[in-house]
């Protein structure tokens, strides 16, 4: 599982419009990859508006966002034209990405234990470092603590 202040593992991305990547490719530039549990549920739903609020905030800064769900590839691309998101979902319904990052828990749903996705942010660098993590996010004012977060690291 990732840790703060080492690199990240190299895992391979399924993006919107079924583009194939690499963790590694992003490289060079900041990256904000953000966990959701489900698309075009209303928390996800918001939270990626938020982020599509801010993404010139975070170009400025140099740094790219994505969003990962266990989401297939369709609903993924569904969710992003939808809501005009200006940023590729990533699809990780083997949980390879989900697993590499620890975002995978138990959660109570209707009195029943399933598992899901727990709502995570993690902050990596330039050179594929994670600097920062946040589990358990709550989405309002999520956003705006990420990318004063990334302004106060950039400083040094």
């Amino acid at each position: 599982m990732v840790k703060v202040g080492k690199k990240v593992p190299d895992v391979e991305l399924l993006l919107t419009g079924g583009r194939e990547t690499r963790l590694s490719d992003y490289r060079g530039r900041w990256l904000v990859l953000y966990f959701y549990p489900k698309a075009s549920t209303p928390g996800c739903t918001q939270e990626g508006k938020d982020f599509k609020e801010a993404i010139y905030k975070f170009r400025r800064q140099s740094t790219r966002v994505l969003g990962a769900s266990r989401d297939s590839l369709k609903a993924q691309e569904r969710f992003k034209e939808k809501y005009e998101f200006p940023f590729d979902l990533v699809s990780d319904p083997e949980e390879k990405l989900c697993e590499a990052f620890g975002v995978i828990k138990l959660k109570n749903m209707y009195g029943r234990q399933v598992r899901g996705i727990e709502r995570s942010t993690f902050l990596i660098d330039d050179q594929g470092v994670l600097r920062h993590e946040w589990r358990g996010v709550k989405v309002k004012g999520h956003v705006d603590e990420v990318l004063e977060t990334l302004k106060q690291l950039k400083k040094g």
